[in-house]
């Protein structure tokens, strides 16, 4: 397929930017009054039969034009793609989006919506994928004389907070003492380790109890991150997309999988820990995302991976500017992040 002529390779690529651009099929007589190719339709028309044969385009009906199928949006991605670089405006919304958050979670649920904004397409991130994430530090704070706030930070930003019931009598300096205690038990112990914490004692039972419903409130925070968080924003962008709505089969089997969240969070998760990876169609995973793309790039702090975030769209989408807003925006968050949590980097 590397091989392929010059000329098929312009007409691939001009058959993806048209389709596109008007979700249409597209004519030989468009792409040869429109690019400069040097032959007429007749000869695009032979040229495009066979492409469509080499399986980089389809064509849906028999007078119709051709549209690019999923080999063929690959061959584009691979070999065809030119990244753009996201223009001043959009480099200020991204900018914007995440100049006053102070966590990782507000930092990146703040850009992912951004950037499905920009796009018009749905965007999603999973934070924490990695069990080997330590716990930073673990504190309880009074919050009245029944209730108390469990908060849990790690080493890479992410802070997760729970409410605790107060046993009665709970003193501050009771509370103190169990703050001591989850020191020992969490500080610098990763997810994994704390999600099969045992229970502890100090031996009395107020403070005890306390300790309990912190200990409890640690493993589940520990067990629910270990799956990694989930942010989605932009569904009803994807839902609109012409080519669903003319199928309402592909557009109920899109709507249930969005509900399966595990499966999307592992589609969103099924990267490598550096770099964009981009699967088209049938390269996903379950055959309900068959119908889209999801482009997907890793964010850090430091050295350390925190998550991923991804667009996820039709298999017709406007590559270029998508990777070129994924990549930048990526960027972005490690920077801020790093900056944040570790203001000497």
């Amino acid at each position: 397929m590397e091989n392929l002529s010059e000329r098929k390779r312009k007409i691939v690529r001009a058959v993806v930017l048209e389709y596109v651009s008007a979700a249409e099929p597209v004519s030989s007589e468009l792409i040869a009054s429109k690019y400069e190719l040097g032959v007429r339709s007749a000869t695009v028309r032979n040229e495009m039969a066979e492409i469509t044969d080499l399986g980089l385009l389809d064509q849906p009906h028999t007078s119709a034009g051709r549209i690019p199928s999923d080999l063929g949006y690959r061959f584009f991605v691979d070999h065809l793609v030119q990244q753009s670089t996201p223009d001043t405006e959009d480099k200020r919304t991204l900018k914007k989006a995440s100049r006053d958050e102070e966590t990782l979670r507000d930092l990146v649920h703040e850009t992912t919506k951004a950037l499905s904004r920009m796009t018009k397409l749905m965007a999603a991130a999973v934070t924490v994928r990695d069990a080997r994430v330590r716990v930073r530090n673990a504190i309880v704070t009074a919050l009245g004389p029944d209730r108390a706030l469990f908060i849990a930070v790690l080493e890479n930003g992410h802070t997760e907070n729970r409410i605790l019931d107060c046993p009665p009598g709970l003193t501050l300096d009771q509370i103190g003492k169990a703050n001591e205690a989850l020191d020992r038990l969490a500080a610098n112990q990763t997810l994994s380790d704390l999600s099969k914490a045992k229970p502890i004692s100090v031996g009395h039972p107020t403070t005890d109890q306390l300790l309990s419903s912190a200990t409890n409130a640690l493993k589940n925070i520990a067990r629910d991150l270990t799956r990694g968080y989930l942010i989605l924003e932009g569904e009803e962008y994807v839902l609109s997309q012409p080519e669903f709505q003319r199928e309402p089969t592909a557009l109920q089997k899109i709507v249930n999988s969005l509900a399966d969240e595990d499966a999307l969070r592992g589609e969103v998760s099924a990267t490598k820990p550096t770099g964009q990876t981009v699967t088209i169609g049938t390269e996903n995973s379950v055959e309900p995302h068959y119908p889209l793309t999801f482009m997907r790039q890793s964010f850090t702090v430091g050295e350390q991976e925190a998550g991923i975030i991804a667009i996820i769209g039709p298999t017709r989408m406007n590559y270029s500017r998508n990777m070129g807003l994924l990549d930048y925006t990526a960027n972005s968050i490690s920077h801020v992040l790093t900056k944040l949590l570790r203001p000497g980097s």
